[in-house]
């Protein structure tokens, strides 16, 4: 994830494109385009007869893509979707199969240092943490209607957190003082979780950190998400095609590491590399973003 007000650089963007292999003509997704790093410098490569496929659930995101995107030689079709439903905006644009699929699990720096998204437990904010205002369940929803052992639970599997029980039972006692609806009063409660009360602790990482993950993964269904899309992969790439997915965190790799298994066990993938690509030092001093990114790339057996 990018630190608040950092300036965005696509990350592993040299190490994609060495991997990645396609003609001139080719059709690439782009299925998290964001602010369109990634896309534009893959679509770079393609003539005028090449197309450029790009999805996001952010209104915001996909205009500054499409002002990045203008003056590409391709043409370029962009679409306000999940990238569970690939399937069906190929279907729309009346496309079969394309030559790479390319989903960055990330965030930006834009979406981060917005206040009124609550992604982050260090600016106060509305308790919302949904990419997609179209959605109807915010984080506030969550932490104030879950049961206590589904919280934890959630906090447990999402996050990854320890201490997932104290966590859901200090929340379930604040919210019946008053409903919790601002990201700093949650952080605050969190910190009270692990026995904290101001910033004078010794962790690697903010207590209220895994919490806050697991939330916004639950809020936006982004595992669900995602093993919807290795699924579709499979069917949705021409012979010789690549899947490409950068991602930041166990949970994520995990499910994209166990996919690709399956697929190369099947024959479906042929294996290109047995470990994931991340960052070299140099990228790693320039953007501190690219410190826990992992790209795994499998392509489509011939």
């Amino acid at each position: 994830m990018e630190e608040p007000g950092q300036k965005h650089e696509p990350v592993l963007l040299e190490p994609l494109l060495d991997a990645l292999r396609y003609g001139l003509e080719a059709i690439l997704v782009d299925a998290t385009i964001g602010q369109g790093g990634h896309a534009y410098a893959m679509s770079k490569r393609l003539n005028d007869k090449g197309l450029l496929i790009g999805l996001d659930v952010d209104a915001s995101s996909l205009e500054t893509a499409r002002n990045r995107l203008t003056g590409l030689n391709c043409r370029v079709e962009l679409r306000r979707a999940n990238f569970g439903y690939l399937d069906d905006v190929l279907q729309e644009l009346g496309v079969k199969r394309v030559s790479v699929i390319l989903a960055d699990l990330g965030f930006c720096s834009a979406q981060m240092a917005d206040r009124d998204r609550g992604f982050s437990f260090q600016e106060d904010g509305p308790l919302d943490m949904r990419l997609d205002n179209r959605l109807e369940k915010t984080a506030a929803d969550l932490v104030n209607g879950l049961p206590e052992k589904e919280l934890a639970d959630l906090i447990y599997e999402y996050g990854e957190e320890r201490k997932s029980r104290r966590i859901a039972k200090v929340i379930v006692t604040a919210r019946r003082r008053q409903r919790l609806t601002r990201t700093l009063e949650l952080a605050a409660v969190i910190l009270e979780a692990f026995g904290l009360r101001d910033r004078g602790w010794q962790y690697k990482i903010h207590p209220a950190t895994r919490t806050f993950q697991a939330l916004r993964i639950a809020v936006n269904e982004e595992l669900k998400h995602l093993e919807r899309l290795l699924e579709l992969g499979p069917n949705l790439l021409v012979r010789g095609g690549q899947m490409a997915v950068i991602s930041f965190h166990s949970l994520e790799d995990r499910l994209i590491k166990n996919s690709f298994r399956v697929n190369y066990a099947e024959g479906i993938y042929d294996e290109i590399s047995k470990k994931p690509i991340v960052a070299e030092r140099e990228e790693i001093l320039r953007n501190r973003r690219s410190r826990s990114a992992k790209l795994r790339v499998a392509r489509r057996g011939s």
